[in-house]
């Protein structure tokens, strides 16, 4: 399954429409007025699905990830010099990959890939494209990349 992230072109909190390959709207994410980033992800139907919390007061960087009010995840940033890396408590997965220029990969647990993330360039908004093995995860690979993005749009 394949997932166009796109950021909405005006917005003054985080908003992006989230596509499939058919450009076809699966979810909606709005950013939400709080302290750290929290983004709420509904379904094509308007539903409230998932959530994004960024945790506050923490050293580095920490997201928290919810299927509906259930607590699936955390997702924070690892302390290095150069190369973002961030350590994952989701579904068994690792991070892999160069976060600079946004294509990395997600494996589950055997190591076979969960997810492929590329950025897409010469774009008027932040896009990207997440390549998803198994259907049912496009949610949790979703709640993953948006956390990346939010701690990448911190820093900046």
């Amino acid at each position: 399954m394949k997932l166009l992230f796109k950021q909405r072109f005006f917005s003054w909190f985080d908003s992006y429409d989230i596509y499939d390959e058919y450009e076809n709207t699966v979810y909606t994410v709005e950013g939400k007025l709080s302290w750290g980033h929290c983004l709420h992800i509904l379904d094509r139907a308007g539903r409230h699905i998932g959530t994004v919390q960024q945790k506050v007061l923490t050293f580095l960087p920490r997201f928290e990830l919810y299927e509906n009010d259930r607590l699936v995840g955390t997702l924070q940033k690892e302390f290095t010099f150069f190369t973002p890396r961030y350590n994952i408590d989701c579904s068994g997965w690792t991070i892999e990959g160069n976060f600079m220029e946004w294509d990395y990969t997600i494996r589950d647990s055997a190591g076979r890939t969960a997810a492929v993330v590329s950025k897409e360039l010469f774009n008027w908004t932040d896009t990207y494209s997440i390549e998803v093995a198994n259907p049912a995860d496009a949610l949790r690979a979703l709640m993953v990349v948006l956390a990346i993005d939010a701690e990448k749009c911190s820093r900046n």
